[in-house]
């Protein structure tokens, strides 16, 4: 649908514990500008073509496929739709640093992911298959480097419509959001949603402390003036500096129950993570009732909450056997 003058929104169907992710498509008079692209599978491309022609938009125009952030659901049909259309394909240098070995050459990073968990406790008898719980993913996604890199700063435009290139890192190193300050609109990708706090966790490709990373990019989001945001996941919204100020809130919340639940012990980041609600955007559910691969964002979220609770000095970490304890500073 056209939700605002010259931006429309097409819903991508995904899986059924994952419904869609919002695609948009921003006419201009030097050609249309499309904002993530779904993965690649015969369902995605259907409901993307379905979208396209109710609208009355058309494959051909498309000029540029700018990627908020290479995670599957985003990133995965980018190629395809190139050759399908021409269209350029743009990114963050740092998401088009992170292609090759995250989807083509991954067998390295496979190994950092377990050592890392095996780092933060998870029992040797989970490890396998919790280092590859998303492997599968992989499918719906064909790889190629962007035909053009993007900065912050950088500005992307098609006649009619001008967006800054903003870097927002947290739930991706590179991601980045585009803002349009004449018309006052923001496409946010994952960074910001409006029904559910994006997941924020470490990764061997996420930079040391991506939660410090991420309340950053928040913070700097509160002085930007926009009317509407267009996220990757759920409704538009309003109201931007409100949302802002809830996801804050909800991240404190997080450190504090993550150093409650330490109390006056040494805990693995695997033994906080079965400790602390999940999901509680969702109606909440206990660790033990998570799939393999929620287990694994779980673990790795309470990872990125620990190591901003050591830059803040309210955790302390001590090694064991190559095994990382916490311990809370009353």
């Amino acid at each position: 649908m056209e939700i605002r003058p010259g931006v429309h929104q097409i819903r991508v169907l995904l899986l059924r514990d994952m419904p869609y992710v919002n695609v948009y498509v921003v006419e201009g008079k030097d050609g249309n500008i499309m904002i993530d692209a779904g993965w690649d599978s015969a369902e995605a491309f259907s409901t993307l073509r379905e979208g396209l022609k109710g609208d009355g938009l058309r494959l051909q125009d498309i000029k540029e496929i700018v990627i908020t952030h290479i995670h599957a659901d985003h990133y995965g049909m980018a190629s395809k739709l190139k050759q399908l259309c021409g269209a350029k394909v743009a990114m963050h240098r740092i998401e088009a640093e992170n292609v090759d070995s995250r989807y083509v050459n991954f067998n390295e990073l496979l190994r950092k992911m377990d050592d890392e968990l095996r780092q933060n406790g998870v029992p040797q008898a989970e490890l396998p298959e919790m280092a590859r719980a998303s492997l599968w993913m992989r499918q719906f996604v064909v790889a190629e480097p962007p035909d053009l890199i993007l900065d912050d700063g950088d500005e992307i435009g098609n006649g009619s419509f001008g967006f800054k290139v903003l870097r927002t890192p947290g739930h991706s190193p590179g991601h980045i959001c585009l803002y349009e300050p004449r018309r006052k609109l923001l496409f946010s990708g994952d960074h910001i949603l409006f029904e559910i706090t994006p997941h924020i966790g470490f990764h061997p490709q996420s930079g040391d402390n991506p939660l410090g990373d991420y309340i950053s990019s928040l913070q700097m989001m509160e002085e930007l003036d926009v009317k509407f945001v267009f996220p990757g996941h759920g409704p538009i919204f309003n109201g931007l500096q409100l949302r802002v100020a809830n996801i804050l809130s909800h991240h404190e919340q997080r450190k504090k129950a993550i150093a409650e639940a330490i109390g006056d012990g040494l805990m693995t980041a695997y033994e906080v993570a079965k400790e602390i609600p999940w999901m509680v955007d969702q109606g909440g559910a206990a660790f033990q009732d998570l799939s393999l691969q929620d287990k694994r964002l779980a673990v790795m979220e309470t990872v990125s909450h620990l190591r901003l609770l050591m830059v803040e000095g309210k955790v302390k970490k001590t090694d064991k056997d190559g095994v990382s304890f916490y311990l809370a500073m009353n």
